[in-house]
């Protein structure tokens, strides 16, 4: 990729004045396959001046003009789908045929959804049929920092880029520097589709350099950031100087909770969705807590399903998982898994080291651990791997207390055929997100979490609605 060592900033890719090398890892087969730059200070408040620039004219744009934009982003990222799903299985290792369709199609879907929700978004109206004088005018907040994790990452990239262009605000975006080249094809598509100079910028960077200068920076307004609940906290104490706004899609240990009267199907579609990705996502239902009639059943099929998952590169076509992302993440999901076993939990499928015949790249064995308890650390910190905690319960009330008993709170899943149960159980579980039985939200509703999990909602008018301040105005002439 031409522009891998380059930045984007007022329209045009230039030369990074701090940069350093820094080497693209093929996670499949560990293996240095393209180098970017790291930005410095001179290059962060290059990209800022830049937006802050651009903002007085782009604030202004009308409706129409942003619409119009939106709509060419998509026509050429649809265009280039196959190679931004390439793009993404390289540098994470997304199995090609799941990048192709779910990483690479979340990014068309998004911007789909965003178009819709634009059309009837109200940015003035009246404050009621009553007070016609007083307005509510939506205005776009400013110059916005847009921090995106290596996981999914058209899915976070878009969810922020969209509505910071739908609603006039401009922007920084600083991709994670572990899947970095879909970044820069993104930004390849946002040059093409016409975007103004200055409105978007893209650099690449780490989060203790570029990272922390973007939340700092006395001239950025907002800071929308996924990733770790450790650096949400970090980039929230950095924003409190300016009293900037700082929006958060964090951490997760979504509860699985899995009732006597459940499809039979519902323990395979948990492991299915645990491992997607290789379990690197934060609304993974991680913990699968089992209604005590039906849990030693519910063990033996885990153990059947995690067995049946294969693991492979991500270059080859299949309906396998491949690697983690990094060297540091499977350390991580090794000593993780170590600590289950040492902790006392049953392991009944995977455990530690590589899968038989995969000898290089960060591959993990499906693992599945039993009769854990909710004070073990892999029922309580998120693995971001292939790992499944397995728990029983008793009643529906303890069911919904062992769900609650976390410090995450982005998503819970409900298996019941029962549906006041279901209604009673998706009200009482504290988390931003519920999916019941199997069925995914509508796109473009809410994505976010409570508690530790974050502060903000992304997609749809909610994701617009982050990137506006509202004013309000009396005695506005008839």
């Amino acid at each position: 990729m031409q522009n891998a060592r380059n930045f984007y900033i007022n329209g045009q890719w230039v030369a990074p004045q701090e940069g350093r090398d820094f080497d693209v890892i093929d996670p499949s087969n560990e293996e240095v396959y393209a180098v970017i730059s790291l930005g410095g200070k001179a290059d962060t408040d290059a990209a800022v001046a830049a937006a802050s620039a651009a903002f007085p004219t782009w604030r202004h744009s009308s409706k129409a003009e942003r619409l119009e934009l939106m709509e060419s982003i998509l026509e050429v990222y649809m265009r280039r789908s196959d190679e931004m799903g390439a793009a993404i299985s390289q540098e994470m290792g997304a199995p090609i045929d799941m990048a192709r369709v779910q990483q690479s199609g979340t990014g068309s879907s998004h911007l789909n959804a965003f178009i819709k929700a634009f059309r009837d978004y109200e940015f003035e109206h009246a404050f009621s049929e009553e007070h016609q004088d007083t307005r509510i005018i939506k205005e776009p907040i400013g110059v916005c920092a847009l921090i995106t994790p290596w996981n999914w990452p058209m899915n976070q990239i878009t969810l922020k880029v969209i509505p910071a262009i739908a609603t006039g605000c401009t922007m920084v975006l600083k991709p994670s520097e572990q899947s970095p080249m879909s970044g820069i094809l993104f930004t390849e598509i946002m040059h093409e589709a016409g975007v103004p100079a200055g409105v978007y910028n893209m650099l690449n960077g780490d989060g203790p350099g570029v990272g922390s200068q973007l939340s700092a920076h006395k001239d950025v307004d907002m800071v929308s950031f996924t990733g770790s609940t450790r650096a949400g906290r970090a980039i929230t104490i950095a924003g409190a100087e300016t009293i900037k706004r700082v929006s958060l899609e964090l951490g997760g240990k979504g509860a699985n909770m899995i009732f006597a009267d459940a499809d039979p199907r519902a323990v395979k579609q948990g492991i299915l969705r645990c491992f997607n990705n290789t379990g690197q996502s934060c609304n993974a239902p991680t913990r699968m807590l089992v209604e005590r009639s039906r849990y030693e059943q519910a063990v033996e099929e885990a153990v059947r399903a995690a067995n049946a998952t294969s693991v492979n590169a991500a270059s080859l076509e299949g309906r396998h998982i491949g690697p983690l992302v990094s060297e540091l993440q499977f350390n991580k999901v090794q000593d993780l898994i170590q600590k289950g076993i040492d902790e006392g939990a049953r392991l009944v499928a995977g455990g530690v080291g590589r899968p038989e015949g995969l000898n290089r790249g960060y591959y993990v064995r499906p693992t599945v651990f039993a009769d854990c308890t909710n004070d073990m650390q892999i029922m309580r910190e998120e693995i971001f791997g292939p790992v499944l905690a397995m728990m029983p319960f008793d009643s529906e009330e303890e069911a919904i207390a062992i769900a609650n008993d976390t410090d995450y709170g982005l998503t819970n899943y409900v298996q019941t055929t029962d549906p006041e149960r279901a209604r009673r159980v998706a009200r009482a579980v504290r988390s931003g997100m519920v999916d019941m039985n199997g069925k995914a939200r509508a796109a473009g509703s809410p994505f976010g979490g409570m508690k530790q999990s974050g502060n903000g909602r992304e997609g749809g008018p909610w994701g617009l609605d982050e990137f506006v301040e509202v004013k309000a105005v009396g005695g506005w002439p008839a």
